[in-house]
C-alpha cells in the first residue's frame, strides 16, 4: 500500500515540474448541490490533467539507461499527452499507444510534443501493443499499475488536504474522485485518509467503463467490456495495486450514465465557470448520489481531474444526448 511518506517523497520529486493547482470554494456548485462544495482544479494542471504528476514522478525515477532506451505508455488520451509532454521536457524519447477512439486533439498534442503515436483498433489492443513494445526494450510508464505513478497522483490529495477549508463545520466530509484505472483515487485516498482522518472517499465511473466497480463485485480485477464515450476513463481492467487501495480506502464506487457525465461538464461550465471533460463532469451527478446517502450536513470536495475536451467534442455529446 502507498503511504503518506511515499506521496510526500513524490511531491518533493516533482516540485518545479508540475503546477500546484488551485483549491477553491465554489459558490456556484454549492448553490447547485445545496451544500458547501470545494473543488480541486486539476484541470489547470500542466498538460490539462492530473496525469502530469504521475508521469513526471515515473520519468524522474528512471535510471539513465532506462531513459536512454525511451519509454512507452498506453492511454485513452490524458496519460499519452502527459507522458509525451513531460518526456519531451526531460529529454526522453516517448512512444504512446492509443485506441482510435482517443480524442483527435490528444493525438495531435502527443505528436506535437515529439512522441511517436501508435493507434490500435481497441483499448485492449493498445495494452497488448504496449506490452510488446516493452518486451522490445522500451521502459514502461504505466497509467495506473505502478506505485511510483500512484504516489505521484496522490500529490493531488496532499495539496487538497492542505488547502481545503478547516475548522468545525467547514472541513471536508466527503470527496468524490473519478476512476479510470484507479491510480488517482488510490493516491488521493491514501493522502486524504492520512491528512484528514474520517473523511469519506467516493469513486465514480461511467457506464461502459466500470472496471473498478466490477472488480469490487468480483473480489479482484476483471477484464471488462468497454462502451463508454469517456475514453479517458476506459481502462480494460484495473490493477491489483489500485484494487487493493480502493477496496480498503474508498466508501463506494458510483456508476453514472454517459449522459449524466456530459451534463456534469455543462454544469461545471455554467455553475463553476470551469471547462472540464466528462471524466471530471461525472463527479457532479455522483455528488448528488453521495448526498442522498450521507445527508445535507456534508461538506463536499470534488477533484476536477482534467479539461482536455474540445468545445466541438462537448457540443457533439450534448446534441447526442439532447442536453442543454
Amino acid at each position: 500500500m502507498i503511504g503518506i511518506s511515499d506521496i510526500e517523497a513524490a511531491a518533493r520529486l516533482i516540485a518545479g515540474h508540475v503546477v500546484r493547482t488551485p483549491t477553491v470554494e465554489s459558490p456556484g456548485l454549492s448553490a447547485l448541490l445545496g451544500v458547501p462544495v470545494t473543488a480541486k482544479l486539476e484541470l489547470l494542471q500542466r498538460t490539462g490533467s492530473f496525469k502530469a504528476r504521475g508521469a513526471t514522478a515515473k520519468l524522474l525515477s528512471l535510471s539513465e539507461a532506462d531513459r536512454a532506451a525511451g519509454v512507452v505508455a498506453v492511454s485513452g488520451g490524458n496519460h499519452a499527452i502527459s507522458v509525451a509532454v513531460m518526456a519531451d521536457a526531460l529529454g526522453v524519447k516517448a512512444t504512446v499507444v492509443m485506441p482510435k477512439s482517443a480524442p483527435a486533439r490528444a493525438v495531435e498534442i502527443a505528436e506535437t510534443a515529439g512522441a511517436t503515436v501508435r493507434l490500435t483498433d481497441t483499448m485492449d489492443g493498445a495494452f497488448a501493443l504496449m506490452s510488446q513494445l516493452q518486451s522490445e526494450g522500451l521502459s514502461l510508464v504505466h497509467p495506473f499499475d505502478d506505485p511510483v505513478v500512484v504516489a505521484g497522483q496522490g500529490t493531488v490529495g496532499l495539496e487538497f488536504a492542505d488547502d481545503a477549508p478547516r475548522g468545525d463545520g467547514n472541513a471536508l466530509t466527503d470527496v468524490v474522485v473519478s476512476i479510470g484505472g484507479g491510480a488517482l483515487i488510490s493516491g488521493v485516498a491514501a493522502a486524504l485518509h492520512a491528512r484528514l482522518p474520517g473523511v469519506r472517499i467516493w469513486g465514480v465511473e461511467t457506464e461502459g467503463a466500470q472496471a473498478m466497480s466490477e472488480a469490487l463485485a468480483a473480489g479482484g480485477p476483471q477484464p471488462v467490456r468497454l462502451s463508454s464515450i469517456v475514453s479517458t476513463l476506459s481502462a480494460p481492467t484495473v490493477s491489483q495495486l489500485t484494487y487493493d487501495h480502493v477496496s480498503a480506502l474508498v466508501s463506494d464506487v458510483i456508476v453514472v450514465p454517459d449522459a449524466e457525465a456530459v451534463q456534469g461538464t455543462l454544469d461545471l461550465a455554467n455553475h463553476a465557470k470551469v471547462w472540464a471533460e466528462p471524466a471530471a463532469g461525472c463527479v457532479v451527478p455522483a455528488a448528488r448520489r453521495v448526498l442522498e446517502r450521507v445527508g445535507a450536513e456534508a461538506r463536499i470536495g470534488l477533484v476536477l481531474c482534467g479539461g482536455n475536451a474540445t468545445t466541438s467534442d462537448v457540443i457533439s455529446w450534448a446534441e447526442r444526448f439532447n442536453l442543454r
